[in-house]
């Protein structure tokens, strides 16, 4: 009973500085001190309350437009716009703050969470990738610029994420002719992806969807048109093997590469 009673008073308590802390939130609001509103958007973003600071800021910007406060002011609204994963309005206020105060102690900083917010704009790889184009040029131009930043790092790696991302879905879309048998299609999209990603990781799935797709039009061909086909496929095999020869396409390549010997014999 006894710590039914604390634990009701301690939660009165609680509600009590709730109530009370909101109504002083909402009186700052609704004033027009925009000096009290400046001083409270502080607080608040220091406190990590950023709803309230980005409410705050968001009255006042305009007001400090021109004042020595106004670096503190756009620099608070656009990085709280950030914490509250509002990110399409913290690119902008990062982009604006960026080209207002160039020589600001906090460039680097806002560059950084400018090309941040376009990285967490970046939808699933089947989607439309022009936000994650966009990330990858803003930090190209961060990296550029402060090869020794503190954030080097975490840009280099968000960077691997979002390059693999587009690869993705070009592999994807490369290989998708193959799935709708448009072997001609899916040979010629196959061959430019590993012209334009020498590097990719999905460099070996490449080479074998366009040896499947090479293998369908082989063994289909007409006869006099058949040997020099299966004779090109073999080609393709000892390369996949060359570069990969533990490949996890193994077994399939294996079989095939059986099966173009037994045709290759009987013609």
């Amino acid at each position: 009973m006894i710590r039914l009673k604390k634990y009701i008073k301690f939660s009165f308590t609680i509600l009590l500085f709730t109530f009370f802390g909101c109504n002083d939130y909402q009186k700052i609001l609704n004033s027009e001190d925009i000096t009290e509103k400046y001083r409270a958007a502080e607080k608040y973003y220091n406190q990590g309350e950023y709803r309230r600071a980005n409410r705050l800021l968001d009255q006042i910007e305009s007001k400090y437009r021109g004042k020595p406060q106004a670096e503190r002011v756009i620099f608070f609204l656009a990085d709280s716009h950030f914490q509250t994963k509002s990110y399409l309005l913290s690119a902008y206020k990062f982009e604006d703050f960026v080209k207002s105060y160039p020589k600001s102690g906090r460039i680097q900083q806002a560059l950084f969470y400018e090309a941040k917010s376009y990285y967490e704009m970046s939808p699933e790889y089947s989607l439309d990738q022009d936000d994650t184009k966009t990330a990858l040029e803003k930090f190209q131009i961060f990296i550029n610029k402060y090869p020794k930043s503190e954030y080097l790092g975490e840009a280099n790696a968000l960077v691997v994420e979002l390059q693999t991302k587009l690869e993705k879905k070009d592999f994807e879309v490369s290989k998708q002719y193959f799935t709708i048998r448009d072997y001609k299609s899916a040979i010629k999209s196959l061959d430019n992806f590993i012209a334009e990603y020498p590097g990719t990781t999905f460099r070996e799935g490449a080479m074998y969807y366009e040896f499947l797709a090479t293998y369908e039009i082989a063994i289909n061909s007409v006869l006099n048109k058949q040997k020099e086909r299966l004779n090109d496929l073999i080609v393709l095999y000892d390369n996949i093997l060359r570069y990969y020869p533990e490949t996890i396409y193994a077994e399939d390549l294996s079989e095939k590469h059986n099966s173009i010997n037994n045709i290759l014999k009987s013609i």
